[in-house]
């Protein structure tokens, strides 16, 4: 597949900032968060905002044990029982009361503070088993987690948030989701990025980045996309 992603590549430090930064985002929405918020719906059909906060803490704390087992030289799977046990603790949290969920969430968050901040330049090529990855892919994958599900949560940030770092790297990430046998460019309206994934039938779909990385991630954009007609991924040949 032919790429060309300008500014898709982001340093580990700028990851471990940018981590802070979400970290903290979420943190500001939990003193308000009221048991009734919670159980309204998320952007995620069949998601309450509650499932969804549950979510972020059990993948983040997830991603943050693959940061301390890394750190001593080891190993170790993402979920211990895998997926089901990951929906199951997703099932018997979302319900929690505001407080209990909020607190059981700032709890989290300063443990995968602690986690990611103890990282060091050295440390992000160390190997981690999520996805055969390394310490660097593994940060990623909590920045992806964090910022994605803050907006699916309904609590006030959007996909219009996103840094256009944040921007280019998903849909740098997200490019393999894209269909064979086209040339896909996605021109940025409101920076200088384009980017060209693929060979085959030309197609272009244009609009700001963070409305292209929605898309990509298969959230709703903002405002219409334009260029070629553009049907959803799921709709691709």
């Amino acid at each position: 597949m032919a790429v060309t992603t300008p500014n898709s590549t982001f340093p580990p430090a700028d990851t471990q900032a940018a981590l802070t930064t979400g970290q903290n985002r979420l943190r500001a929405l939990l003193p308000t968060l009221t048991d009734e918020a919670l159980r309204a719906p998320s952007a995620l059909p069949g998601w309450t905002r509650g499932h969804v906060l549950t979510h972020i803490e059990g993948v983040g704390l997830a991603l943050a044990r693959q940061a301390r087992y890394a750190l001593r030289g080891a190993q170790v799977d993402l979920y211990d029982g895998g997926r089901p046990a990951r929906d199951a603790a997703i099932e018997a949290g979302h319900g929690r009361p505001a407080a209990q969920l909020s607190s059981a969430l700032e709890e989290a968050l300063d443990e995968i503070e602690a986690s990611w901040s103890a990282v060091e330049p050295t440390d992000w090529t160390r190997p981690v088993r999520h996805r055969d990855g390394t310490l660097e892919t593994a940060a990623q994958a909590w920045w992806r987690e964090l910022e994605i599900h803050t907006a699916d949560a309904l609590l006030g940030p959007t996909p219009r948030d996103w840094t256009l770092p944040f921007c280019a790297h998903l849909i740098t990430y997200l490019s393999p989701r894209l269909p064979h046998g086209h040339r896909v460019t996605l021109t940025a309206t409101d920076n200088d990025d384009s980017w060209t994934f693929g060979e085959g039938r030309p197609v272009t779909v244009t609009g700001p980045a963070a409305d292209l990385a929605a898309w990509l991630a298969g959230r709703h954009p903002s405002t219409p996309l334009t260029g070629d007609p553009i049907p959803p991924l799921s709709e691709w040949p």
